[in-house]
């Protein structure tokens, strides 16, 4: 939502991946939430701790979902059913529905529906999120390395 926590993560795992496979040239990732409430921001400290204990390094700054990112992105990736909803929701003409997906369907250890928000929650929720972001990555990456939208 804020793009302070999870969509920062979700971002600096991937790039992890993408690197680790030398895909830097073919696949760019970025991250943005679907309200504005935190542009211009760093992620949530708390969420860069817990990253850089994992050796990711947060450093995107919180920007809000533009309707370019429709046409800049080959996916649209989302973290729970409100931010799926909302993503959907910008796309009135439907243009774009193929491209909008939930993190989650990328997973291949844990069976969540949501990437649950760790904002208001204690340590353990911020490593769930990474725990899950790991996993979905991994899959992602599997996915986009085989498909075009």
């Amino acid at each position: 939502m804020g793009n302070i926590c999870r969509s920062p993560s979700a971002e600096a795992v991937m790039q992890s991946l993408v690197k680790q496979q030398g895909l830097e040239q073919e696949i760019v990732c970025d991250s943005a939430g679907t309200f504005d409430y935190h542009r211009g921001k760093p992620a949530d400290a708390r969420m860069q701790k817990h990253a850089r204990l994992r050796g990711y390094e947060l450093s995107s700054i919180s920007r809000p979902f533009e309707d370019e990112d429709f046409e800049l992105f080959d996916w649209i990736i989302t973290m729970d059913e409100d931010n799926y909803q909302q993503i959907k929701w910008f796309d009135q003409s439907n243009n774009y529905t193929d491209k909008i997906r939930r993190m989650t369907d990328f997973c291949s250890s844990s069976q969540v529906s949501e990437v649950p928000d760790p904002y208001y929650g204690g340590d353990q929720g911020f490593e769930n999120v990474l725990d899950l972001l790991e996993d979905a990555c991994q899959g992602l990456l599997e996915f986009v390395s085989h498909k075009k939208p």
